[in-house]
């Protein structure tokens, strides 16, 4: 049985007829593995991926049917399993965009457990993260060139005691070069799976659908290792659920622009689609970080026949400022948004400039990339993701003066934290004292999010928790002020968040950057917002205009370098404030780089007692701030 639908969801009893049927007999795939063979079965001839080697129209490219992929997820499966990887062990992938990071995934599924890896993340803490799931196995980029992937992952397996073979993958697709000289446990990819039997799983595996299928890094890039446990039943039902409230088709086409190391491109990017036979782009090694994809996305769009579109809202952002000169995109029946609250302005801009709805959606890591789905067709205000998934369920619970979750159920329209229930939640963190923390005494997930769920059983969000501004005990919502500031036209991304002050805890301060070819001034972009937010003590401090928003690797704003930004500002103000005029070179130096803490160096200026004041008032800020002393 292969999975099909009908039409997506367009109401709440359309919902409740879906989940009439029993999960056991809507959804019959125990794996990964089973849901994509029953899917190849059907559609052996159709295009499954296309790997396109530049942003250019009618570039290079690379297709793989079904039946194609099925057999390369074969021989990956049988290849690790010959490596002697057992159901329980832990193999990584650390790749660029491409067609065989879907090898590595789904193949890796079928034999052990994928542990897919972030390559711009520091050596450090891709060292702390292998050690964490002690993965005996790493199919990496193996070819030299300016991403250092390959290096790397040799340098990786020095560091890494359980790590006992690295396949290295050329990009192009065939063995790695002639001469190439390989170490010892480091094998030739490509070469080495096209010895392996194509047509079957050597090892006889019978998958169970608690099953790990997967470890995802989820919790920012700082800190210790934390890794969310995905099982095979988790991750079927969230293509299951997301083909059923969405309407996908076998027919349909997308590009698939999100990294395959996030959630996000994994499995409503790619499992969503391969489940129902759909041909996925993926948009060169770069993805949406290709600046040639962005410059020609709406003409790629028209070249293939794309159905189907998806993208977070910065890159959506992007994306409208891209004109369509004459690219026929009326193919194209829904766009789909998610990762970060979407913009009412970013929302209205996308239908007046290309009459395309954007429809959002609620997902995180730890419930298998999908919550809430609005699905299209659906008329909804921007920050409506829709309905909880067939057979889950979301809670609305109010919240504490600190921001945290409480027992107590709140009424229809009320603002509070969301909890989860449903069967693609995760099965829990390595450490489970982190997964302790994530839960409910009564088992609902803590997602983080703030929204309220309105009369027709739909959830709107309206942030996130820790992204709360706290002044004074007020609890300030800081997509209030991105919605008034994001509605200035010369405004294309802006963000705000809590500025340290020693008196009200937090004061609401902003960032924003501007449309190509606009000029405004921050003053007037303060004026602006402060006459659109109702809330006195919501109206923002300062705004700063950026050259370049701070955006992860999924293309969210970061708000952590945002934050350090923002108490860098104050800190420099102190120092202005203490030093008055000083000669520059006596002055403290404050430092505001990425997500590290602030620091300030004092320097060798005889100015003690003013060196004094100054770490007095830093230490009456609320967060903490490095002063260095040269003496």
């Amino acid at each position: 049985m292969h999975l099909t639908v009908s039409s997506p969801v367009q109401s709440l009893a359309d919902l409740q007829r879906v989940a009439a049927t029993p999960l056991a007999e809507a959804m019959p795939w125990a794996s990964t593995y089973d849901l994509i063979r029953a899917s190849a079965q059907v559609h052996a001839d159709r295009p499954a991926l296309t790997f396109l080697a530049t942003g250019q129209v009618g570039g290079a490219s690379t297709t793989w049917t079904y039946g194609q992929l099925l057999q390369g997820i074969h021989q990956t499966a049988n290849l690790l399993h010959s490596l002697g990887l057992q159901s329980t062990d832990v193999v990584a992938a650390m790749l660029p965009g491409g067609l065989a990071y879907h090898l590595a995934l789904w193949g890796g599924e079928a034999a052990g457990i994928v542990q897919p890896l972030n390559p711009l993340l520091s050596e450090d803490k891709l060292v702390s993260l292998l050690r964490a799931s002690g993965a005996q196995v790493l199919i990496a980029h193996g070819v030299d060139d300016d991403s250092q992937m390959r290096a790397k992952a040799l340098r990786l397996q020095s560091q890494c005691p359980t790590l006992q073979t690295i396949l290295l993958v050329n990009p192009e697709g065939g063995p790695l070069p002639q001469g190439d000289a390989l170490p010892a446990g480091v094998q030739d990819f490509h070469a080495t799976r096209a010895l392996q039997v194509s047509d079957r799983l050597l090892s006889g595996r019978v998958f169970q659908a608690t099953d790990i299928a997967a470890y995802f890094h989820t919790g920012g890039t700082t800190g210790a290792p934390k890794l969310a446990r995905h099982s095979h039943g988790a991750q079927v039902f969230t293509a299951w659920a997301n083909a059923q409230m969405q309407g996908f088709q076998a027919s349909d086409v997308t590009i698939n622009g999100y990294p395959l190391f996030h959630v996000a491109g994994v499995l409503p990017g790619a499992l969503c689609s391969l489940a129902v036979g759909m041909h996925i782009l993926i948009p060169t090694p770069s993805l949406f970080r290709n600046r040639e994809v962005i410059a020609n996305y709406w003409r790629l769009v028209a070249h293939h026949g794309c159905t189907l579109m998806s993208g977070v809202p910065t890159v959506l952002a992007a994306l409208a400022a891209v004109p369509l000169a004459g690219a026929d995109i009326s193919r194209l029946r829904a766009v789909r948004t998610g990762a970060a609250p979407l913009p009412p302005e970013l929302a209205l801009r996308f239908e007046q400039a290309f009459g395309l709805q954007i429809n959002e959606s609620l997902g995180m890591t730890e419930t298998a990339g999908l919550s809430t789905v609005a699905p299209p067709g659906l008329s909804a205000p921007a920050g409506c993701v829709g309905w909880p998934l067939p057979h889950a369920r979301v809670r609305i619970v109010g919240l504490n003066s600190d921001g945290q979750a409480t027992p107590q159920t709140l009424p229809v329209g009320e603002k509070g934290m969301v909890l989860y229930q449903g069967p693609n939640l995760f099965s829990g963190y390595l450490d489970a004292a982190e997964t302790a923390r994530s839960f409910t005494p009564d088992g609902w997930l803590i997602t983080g999010d703030v929204g309220f769920v309105d009369a027709q059983g739909r959830l709107h969000l309206t942030g996130r928790a820790k992204d709360l501004i706290i002044r004074g005990g007020h609890n300030i919502d800081p997509k209030v002020i991105e919605d008034a500031l994001g509605a200035h036209p010369a405004v294309e991304l802006c963000a705000a968040v809590g500025a340290p002050d020693a008196y009200a805890g937090e004061l609401p301060v902003a960032f924003a950057s501007l449309k190509p070819g606009t000029q405004v001034s921050e003053q007037e972009l303060l004026a602006f917002t402060a006459e659109r937010v109702d809330e006195a003590p919501a109206k923002p401090k300062r705004i700063t205009i950026l050259e370049r928003m701070p955006v992860t690797n999924v293309g969210k704003i970061y708000k952590p370098e945002l934050r350090t930004l923002a108490t860098g500002a104050v800190v420099q103000a102190l120092v202005d404030q203490v030093y008055g005029a000083s000669a520059n070179e006596t002055r403290p130096r404050v430092t505001a780089q990425g997500d590290l803490p602030v620091s300030v160096s004092l320097q060798r200026s005889g100015h003690a007692d003013l060196d004094r004041e100054l770490q007095a008032l830093i230490a009456a800020l609320p967060v903490k701030v490095q002063v260095i002393s040269a003496n």
